[in-house]
């Protein structure tokens, strides 16, 4: 029962930031460390591991201001499969928004349901510019934070902590601009079709 159990609730979870997030916390963590990629384990396994745990730590991508749906998928099966324990659930949310306050929603949907089904809630760290902040020279903000968040977990704080890149907002658009262009080029896209994306978007 002294372990955290690790769900990545990315879509794209086998090479998701969501997964280089969720590793940083286990380097980071006094306690050991159990993973599942949800998009790639069967539920009733997922539900077994629970069983043996006391804390779950949910690790996933803002979507659509809400919770991505492999992970809806799975508290839907929650649900309607209920653990005899009830372990602890914390999260740890990465957005692209610089504002990080982006990942309330999705957040408070957690709470819900941790409320409605009697999971306690733990600790919670929402990260602005998830997509980019671990590449970037700000990336110390963001581990000194998943340290102070895999403390509070094995510890069974409640915290709410957050961090995103000190940047202007105007400096994070024109670089944030700069990189999804890169990104189409190195995929084959060329800037006349994401201007045409731009104007039909």
């Amino acid at each position: 029962m002294d372990s955290i159990l690790i769900l990545n609730g990315s879509p794209r979870a086998p090479r998701s930031n969501s997964k280089r997030y969720a590793q940083l916390f286990s380097e980071a963590c006094p306690l050991e460390t159990v993973y599942f990629d949800l998009i790639k384990t069967e539920q009733a396994k997922v539900l077994e591991a629970m069983e043996e745990t006391s804390r779950v730590l949910l690790v996933f991508p803002l979507y659509v201001d809400g919770l991505p749906v492999v992970l809806l998928e799975f508290l839907k099966y929650l649900e309607e499969h209920p653990p005899e324990n009830r372990p602890t659930l914390s999260v740890l949310i990465n957005c692209g928004f610089l504002e990080l306050e982006q990942n309330n929603i999705a957040v408070e949907m957690i709470r819900l349901f941790a409320r409605k089904n009697g999971y306690p809630m733990g600790a919670v760290l929402k990260i602005g510019g998830g997509e980019a902040i671990l590449d970037t020279p700000f990336r110390g903000f963001a581990r000194a934070k998943i340290r102070a968040l895999a403390r509070a977990v094995a510890k069974d704080r409640e915290r709410v902590m957050g961090v995103t890149m000190p940047l202007p907002k105007k400096l994070f658009l024109k670089a944030s601009s700069r990189y999804w262009e890169e990104y189409g080029r190195k995929n084959g896209v060329t800037r006349e079709q994401m201007e045409t994306m731009e104007i039909e978007g």
